[in-house]
């Protein structure tokens, strides 16, 4: 936990234990849809059974009521939607741990005054986040027909770059002034009536509306009436500008280990809070944007969309593929007649382009992360790089030594060994190479390595690969 001071003890005593009673015992806890459920329930649509899809619906968590219209085809889903509307409305989150696809074609069906009464029971990062999905014409129907207060304090958030800690925050929260005692904040507690539903810490501002501290609510219990809340011992605070990009924000808590953190404005004034759970859910998102990217499929999944929108999404960089494949072939027409005479290279030919395509992928793997996490920086480039070269080399030497005596046990050709064993060297390493430079080149020129670093290195290798083979053939062999 961010902050805390731990005292280290080899064990404590029996009166310092507090010991709960032995619960009676239950049946183990079933997570998620039980197996069968969903086809239970398509098959009593198919029936028209709506009353009883109805009632079985009424008691699921909110997560695995997301999971379950994820699920159905959209047809089903549809009437589902119709089915349990005031559900959805009471039990919003279920809106929240929708897939971004599915749950705009839930929107859809529900309408801007559903959709609004919807978001007032959300905690305000998570209706901020719903209600930014939308079009500006769907956000406007919707805006219109929530009270004052909340509409502007969502026009607030909207106003705060994408991905940023602004979106991100909640607004929800408990500041006291630093100077108050315990007693005195009991007492405003009790009476209290805008406080959120739940709340695991006090935040302390100074006079200015700045945050100066954090008071885990286990402190302050055990607090007395008459003590001030600065003399508690509070946790040190690491207060995040309202327009820290999402990703600083995760590498913030990660490294401090944080459990919440005030945000501020830029004049240091406290906004609201973000907590651990909102950072779980970025960190998910930035690794599944990362993977997908790699893919070329995008920033997020095309699971739930139609084939129309699908193709379209992964098309721009098959034909992007489809170029540097051009490129590539383009090297081989290059030695035409050199493998018109030694037959043999075209069976050899994908052996070194694919070593070197694998080789150079877990670099690049490496490279990806490491930038991504903060881990590989301009004072330790270098550094990495000389390694991931040495290891290319060493790779390279021991596959050469195990292709060139397959090839040369298979043709009973020594030099036909030689030049696959120098071209699996040499590409080894161009791969190890490139693999680090070109994510860290394309960092450099403000590119997320991510979206284009695996055409890039399959490019090389593949260029480097065949260039390198078939011109070693035609200097050795012919």
């Amino acid at each position: 936990m961010r902050g805390r001071r731990r005292t280290w003890r080899s064990k404590p005593s029996r009166s310092e234990v507090v010991t709960a009673p032995d619960p009676q015992p239950a049946d183990a806890q079933e997570y998620g849809l039980p197996p069968g459920f969903v086809q239970e329930i398509e098959e009593a649509l198919d029936d028209h059974r709506l009353a009883e899809v109805e009632e079985r619906l009424a008691p699921l968590h909110s997560a695995d009521l997301a999971a379950l219209l994820e699920a159905l085809h959209p047809d089903d889903r549809r009437v589902v939607v119709g089915l349990i509307r005031v559900q959805l409305t009471t039990d919003a989150e279920a809106l929240a741990w929708l897939n971004e696809d599915v749950r705009q074609e839930v929107l859809d069906l529900l309408g801007p005054q559903d959709v609004a009464a919807a978001l007032q029971e959300l905690d305000s990062d998570d209706a901020l986040a719903l209600i930014e999905t939308l079009d500006e014409g769907e956000r406007d129907a919707v805006l219109a027909n929530i009270p004052a207060e909340e509409r502007r304090l969502l026009l607030e958030g909207l106003d705060f770059p994408e991905y940023s800690a602004g979106r991100l925050m909640q607004r929800e929260l408990v500041s006291v002034p630093d100077y108050w005692t315990v007693g005195k904040t009991i007492d405003w507690l009790r009476t209290a009536e805008a406080l959120p539903d739940e709340f695991y810490s006090l935040f302390l501002v100074d006079v200015h509306g700045k945050p100066s501290g954090q008071l885990p609510l286990s402190r302050f219990l055990r607090g007395r009436r008459p003590a001030k809340l600065a003399e508690l011992g509070l946790e040190d605070i690491h207060p995040i500008p309202a327009e820290m990009d999402q990703e600083e924000v995760a590498l913030l808590f990660r490294r401090y280990g944080m459990v919440s953190a005030p945000v501020v404005d830029r004049d240091g004034k406290l906004l609201g809070v973000i907590t651990l759970d909102d950072v779980v859910d970025v960190i998910d998102e930035e690794a599944e944007e990362d993977i997908f990217r790699l893919g070329g499929i995008g920033e997020q999944s095309d699971l739930y969309r139609d084939v129309a929108a699908t193709t379209r999404s992964r098309f721009s960089w098959l034909f992007v593929n489809l170029l540097t494949a051009v490129l590539a072939s383009s090297v081989i027409g290059l030695f035409e007649e050199t493998i018109s005479k030694v037959v043999a290279l075209a069976v050899l030919m994908p052996i070194v382009a694919s070593m070197g395509g694998n080789a150079g992928t877990q670099t690049l793997t490496v490279a990806v992360r490491a930038l991504a996490m903060r881990e590989l920086t301009d004072s330790n480039a270098v550094r990495i790089l000389w390694k991931e070269v040495l290891v290319g080399v060493i790779n390279g030497l021991l596959f050469a030594a195990i292709a060139g005596g397959v090839v040369w046990l298979w043709f009973s050709d020594p030099r036909l060994a030689v030049v696959i064993g120098a071209a699996m060297i040499i590409n080894l390493l161009a791969a190890a190479f490139s693999g680090t430079v070109i994510p860290l080149a394309l960092q450099r020129f403000g590119v997320d390595p991510a979206v284009s670093s695996g055409v890039f290195l399959t490019t090389v290798t593949d260029v480097v690969g065949f260039f390198a083979f078939l011109g070693l053939a035609a200097l050795i062999l012919l």
